[in-house]
């Protein structure tokens, strides 16, 4: 008898590669006030005005270049995590999967939840690192939709994961499978990109993030939910997996968009800076994104690969992302089944 309800929940994708659903898809997300955090006026503005109308067909060309047969490699993974994982937990869990935006919506999908009787809701954001644009949001709605229901069962929130020893195995592994075959000259740890404000929101005492080279050191009181700060530290826990030496990565910061500062250094000049060091094969892992996605396969696996040969490098490899590892199944298994096994490394 199933008793318990697990929920995976990812970013999502567009439903196909075009404009109009681009188009969609990037309205919903961009219209999200965790997702573009300035006043509602300005928001609709910047998104009807001078995103949606530009962007909407760009994307939709990146799009097609990464859809497969089944779909949105995203959506793809996800599904496929949800199978495995399904069949991992048994018959006294059933695992459902919603995607923040677009399909299978979340908010249908915990509504869906809302109408059964469960002893108890697993919520497993798909998201290592917190951020509100990415877990606070999905969480945002889980409530909202929740909260309209007369009965509401006891709910469990996966905390963000960003060094648990089963999250670092699980890419550590993926990524010594790569590397064994792809003698890499470096290994740049590149994640998503967020607006400096938004780091500096997480700070309540207001004199840590941001204010010092060093301030994402370690993970104090202080920068306990800045997701600069998480990154940076998923990012000492896979050089201790992978046996890195110092000279051989960094850390960097993808995908910004519009002209506020974002958080740094960015992706896309510490190319440039690696080729000047004489870096000739660089490896680049996305931790940020435990399935792979427009911003993993186009904008590394393709743009930044075509970026290195124009600074001169002789080849870049992608780490593919955990998606649906057998090994990554069995460290979700094992959070469901044991609500103390989530550790994070400070």
């Amino acid at each position: 008898m199933v008793k318990r309800a697990v929920l995976l929940i990812n970013l999502g994708s567009p439903d196909a590669p075009t404009t109009p659903a681009v188009r969609r898809y990037l309205r919903e997300f961009l219209l999200d006030p965790r997702v573009i955090d300035i006043p509602a006026l300005a928001r609709a503005l910047l998104v009807y005005l001078l995103i949606l109308p530009f962007r909407s067909s760009r994307s939709a060309e990146a799009y097609r270049k990464i859809w497969q047969v089944g779909g949105s490699p995203l959506v793809i993974a996800g599904r496929e995590l949800q199978v495995k994982l399904q069949k991992q937990l048994g018959d006294s869990y059933e695992v459902s999967l919603g995607m923040r935006y677009g399909e299978p919506s979340l908010a249908r999908v915990v509504r869906k939840l809302g109408q059964r009787s469960w002893e108890e809701i697993i919520v497993v954001p798909l998201f290592p690192q917190y951020a509100s644009a990415s877990t606070g949001s999905a969480m945002e709605v889980v409530l909202q939709e929740m909260a309209k229901e007369n009965m509401i069962p006891a709910m469990r929130v996966l905390p963000d994961y960003y060094a648990d020893p089963g999250f670092i195995a699980s890419f550590v592994s993926v990524a010594q499978r790569e590397l064994a075959t792809y003698p890499a000259d470096f290994v740049l740890f590149s994640y998503h990109g967020l607006p400096e404000r938004q780091i500096r929101r997480t700070d309540r005492a207001g004199t840590h993030c941001l204010a010092s080279e060093n301030c994402c050191d370690r993970i104090t009181e202080a920068n306990r939910f800045c997701y600069r700060a998480q990154c940076f530290a998923t990012t000492r826990a896979l050089v201790a997996g992978l046996k890195l030496s110092p000279d051989r990565y960094s850390t960097s910061f993808q995908s910004r968009l519009g002209r506020t500062p974002w958080i740094k250094p960015y992706t896309d000049e510490v190319l440039a800076t690696l080729r000047q060091r004489g870096v000739k094969r660089l490896a680049i892992m996305c931790p940020a994104f435990v399935a792979d996605c427009l911003e993993t396969l186009e904008e590394i696996g393709m743009r930044a690969a075509e970026d290195w040969h124009k600074l001169g490098g002789e080849d870049l490899r992608l780490i593919p992302s955990l998606n649906s590892d057998d090994t990554w199944c069995e460290t979700i298994a094992r959070w469901v089944r044991e609500p103390l096994a989530i550790n994070a490394a400070q």
